[in-house]
């Protein structure tokens, strides 16, 4: 049985969230091709978005980053530098492919305005689940916390998203906070539900 909540003081003292697998940047249309090999067949992504933070009134960004990962793989898609592939759209759009997020309204909203009209497809957002195995938290630092027993840095969260090049503490942040949805996922599926959904809302958006 999970625990419903869990403290920023326990939460802090649990080891950090590490991704052991192999980040790659696509930015280019040779790199879209290998992230195309990589995602082809897969029934289960983790998936998350970066912007660029806007530190005075009335800036905004448009999306810079679309995370999706594999248990092995995270593909950093740089969307202002190489639009996706028609492939890659099609697997966002494929309701038998799950990509698995936190707070998706946002993200989904995002990645209309900069990818172009496309209708998503096989979304789960964690927030909206969560509740089914007792937890209350929503936010994916206490989630993981609770799930997976790791805390998830958000050192990077705002940092420029837009740089020339990523640093390698921006690929990492980036690759974990799509992985980590996946592992929450994954392993909410060997615990069984303890409660149904109070309100009624598809699993899948």
């Amino acid at each position: 049985m999970l625990s419903p909540t869990i403290s920023k003081e326990d939460t802090n003292s649990l080891p950090t969230c590490q991704f052991q697998g192999e980040i790659i940047v696509v930015d280019t249309p040779e790199m879209m091709l290998v992230a195309e090999k990589i995602l082809k067949g897969k029934k289960a992504l983790g998936i998350d978005t970066e912007t660029r933070p806007a530190f005075s009134k009335g800036t905004h960004y448009q999306m810079a980053l679309l995370q999706v990962s594999t248990e092995r793989h995270a593909l950093l898609f740089r969307l202002q530098k190489a639009p996706l592939s028609k492939n890659i759209i099609n697997i966002l759009e494929d309701q038998n492919v799950l990509k698995i997020g936190a707070a998706l309204k946002d993200d989904l909203r995002g990645m209309q305005k900069i990818i172009g009209k496309f209708t998503p497809r096989g979304f789960v957002d964690l927030q909206t689940i969560i509740e089914q195995w007792g937890v209350d938290e929503r936010s994916v630092r206490k989630m993981s916390a609770i799930v997976l027993g790791t805390k998830v840095s958000k050192a990077q969260r705002l940092s420029n998203w837009e740089a020339t090049n990523l640093t390698a503490g921006q690929q990492t942040y980036a690759a974990i906070d799509a992985w980590v949805c996946l592992e929450i996922y994954n392993k909410l599926q060997n615990i069984p539900k303890i409660k149904k959904q109070t309100e009624k809302q598809p699993e899948k958006q």
